[in-house]
């Protein structure tokens, strides 16, 4: 293969799994402020499907501009190759050797992380933890955002497409009562370590082939949600972040104290006067690229206080299947691409 060229996964076309295409594309250039990174692993992330549909459910207004041919991918792991020129080692970090992984242009979807190469902002990444593998480090970066982002600092002031008033983490200690539903998931099992980091009493939500798994990572209760209905075992919750969404959201209102929270992290609609009653809160938000909160992750995971629970991986040319495996659901951790 000549040297300018790459191996990448490309839309020419919106539709299933069948159309992710591995295709050859030229090796991008890093632009000022970035750069270029020679891919190791690719965590899949939802996104990476909306865009391959061509987001048909999300509303015309709130849509990004999608161009064919695309490049999916977000989250990334791998060695910096080369950096622009305006890129000093001293102040952003990062030199030709490094190895890095970040979430790349997010809420963008211009990540481009299905590839050998991409071209990255260097904000946007931060030093790969030490003691994890790339793979492990490509599951990380939106889902460990999404849930730090969502329980323990915001860290940015853009607002909301979702919402007026900008999301604001309610502070977790001991006599905080944590509910995650979705546990299992990428997002659920980062926000359940996040909380019992901070010391939470933590209820994991999923169905019951998870509950050893969720139980190895701290929680200290399950419910099992295809034998029981949370809504009628979890009372007196402090916060619920419920990482499934949709019509069903509403339900675990009824598990808050008064006072409580919900943070769906997918849209999901609320009646106003059932939450008055309740005297209850909802707030959501919408994950960041953040290089310096990532490297706070990538210390906890170095520490081994966070780890990263790998459901499967799949080399790059096999994409298709990694997008069949995430329509399947029951997923346990994060699905990770590998690049030769």
């Amino acid at each position: 293969m000549p040297t300018n060229t790459m191996k990448v996964i490309r839309l020419h076309e919106f539709g299933g799994p069948e159309v992710l295409r591995y295709d050859e594309a030229p090796i991008p250039e890093p632009k000022p402020g970035e750069v270029l990174v020679r891919v190791h692993a690719v965590g899949v992330n939802p996104p990476d499907w909306y865009v391959r549909e061509g987001m048909p459910n999300v509303p015309p207004a709130m849509r990004p501009p999608l161009s064919l041919p695309a490049v999916p991918g977000t989250d990334v792991s791998g060695v910096v190759a080369a950096v622009a020129a305006d890129v000093d080692a001293d102040v952003d970090g990062l030199s030709v050797g490094d190895e890095v992984f970040g979430l790349l242009r997010f809420p963008g979807l211009e990540g481009s992380a299905y590839a050998e190469y991409v071209a990255a902002p260097a904000s946007d990444l931060a030093r790969k933890p030490a003691h994890i593998d790339h793979v492990h480090a490509a599951g990380a970066p939106m889902a460990g955002l999404t849930a730090w982002q969502f329980l323990i600092e915001l860290g940015h002031d853009h607002p909301s497409p979702f919402q007026a008033a900008q999301h604001r983490p309610m502070a977790l200690n001991a006599e905080t009562t944590v509910l995650v539903n979705g546990a299992a998931g990428g997002v659920g099992h980062f926000a359940l370590q996040l909380a019992k980091w901070k010391g939470a009493r933590v209820i994991a939500v999923a169905s019951g082939g998870h509950e050893s798994f969720l139980r190895e990572l701290g929680a200290d209760q399950f419910i099992d949600y295809t034998k029981s209905r949370p809504e009628e075992v979890a009372h007196d919750v402090d916060l619920v972040l419920d990482t499934v969404g949709g019509p069903g959201s509403s339900r675990f209102l009824r598990t808050l104290k008064r006072g409580g929270a919900l943070y769906p992290v997918f849209v999901a609609e609320y009646d106003p006067e059932e939450t008055a009653k309740l005297g209850v809160t909802t707030s959501g938000t919408q994950v960041r690229s953040n290089g310096p909160q990532l490297a706070e992750l990538g210390r906890l995971l170095d520490a081994g206080t966070l780890r990263v629970a790998i459901d499967s991986t799949f080399p790059l040319a096999d994409a298709r299947r990694a997008h069949e495996r995430a329509a399947r659901g029951h997923i346990q951790g994060k699905i990770v691409l590998t690049v030769a």
